[in-house]
């Protein structure tokens, strides 16, 4: 275990020494943060009405901006060790492959993870040193649910990073997934729909494996637990499940997600050739 932490404090420090860390930090960090200070300066309760066009502000930017960032900056995780020769420098002292796997995954999860929470934990201060009311079970479930998308592509970047050699073609495919997940689903769906040639049902569950989608869902159902801003879609969902159900099978299931593409991308580095 004393290895894998040190992997996994080796490619912290790595990635706070890099470019790419200050960008995002200053995205979530000092973007987001500002949002919430805005929000809860514009109200002197904090709860859904003064939080409706910050909580509108906070999703688009989060689905769009982090699965985004996360894939990037982790997808040559791997793969940029391997064309910089680290790798096989690493591996020439005593550490498992699975040590050092699975001390990137941590390291990385950390850095990318931390600047988001800690927006939220300061804009959280900043609102209660105005003396607002915090929603302290939205906070949490919010934190639960970005904890889980961060999971999900950190999983997919990894498992790319895993049988790509090179850090350019890792970077084509994980603007392909990005792209994908946050359009080209929608587009496909919305036209079998006008087609009609594709159950609703069957068309509404395509849409939510994605992580992408049911993350703005669940994000949207804390603050509209009726889901009316969604349409008829609201009523196929709440009459599966209730609202809370919804956001935990939100949470738990991008988290399996992502575990299950590490774990699938550990398998892969462990049989593959490292060099």
């Amino acid at each position: 275990m004393k290895n894998l932490y040190l992997i996994a404090y080796l490619d912290l420090k790595e990635s706070i020494r890099a470019k790419w860390f200050i960008v995002y930090s200053f995205v979530f960090g000092g973007l987001i943060a500002l949002f919430f200070i805005a929000g809860v300066t514009e109200s002197q309760v904090m709860g859904f009405s003064g939080l409706s066009r910050l909580l509108l502000m906070y999703i688009q930017i989060t689905i769009v901006i982090l699965p985004i960032f996360i894939l990037i900056t982790t997808v040559r995780s791997i793969s940029g060790d391997r064309d910089s020769h680290v790798l096989e420098y690493m591996l020439s002292f005593p550490i498992s492959l699975k040590q050092y796997y699975w001390g990137k995954v941590l390291g990385r999860f950390i850095t990318v993870y931390i600047p988001v929470l800690f927006a939220m934990i300061i804009a959280i201060a900043y609102g209660s040193f105005k003396g607002a009311n915090i929603p302290w079970g939205i906070f949490f479930l919010y934190t639960g649910l970005l904890f889980s998308m961060s999971s999900a592509f950190l999983g997919i970047a990894f498992f790319i990073s895993s049988f790509v050699k090179s850090s350019e073609i890792a970077l084509g495919i994980a603007f392909f997934i990005w792209i994908f997940l946050l359009s080209f689903i929608d587009i496909a769906l919305i036209s079998l729909m006008m087609q009609e040639r594709v159950n609703e049902g069957l068309v509404i569950f395509i849409a939510l494996i994605n992580p992408m989608e049911i993350f703005r869902v669940a994000a949207i159902s804390l603050f509209d637990p009726e889901l009316t801003v969604m349409g008829p879609v609201a009523f196929y969902i709440l009459d599966l499940m209730s609202q809370g159900v919804f956001v935990f099978i939100s949470i738990i299931y991008p988290l399996m997600l992502g575990l299950l593409f590490a774990f699938l991308g550990y398998k892969i580095f462990e049989k593959k050739d490292l060099v």
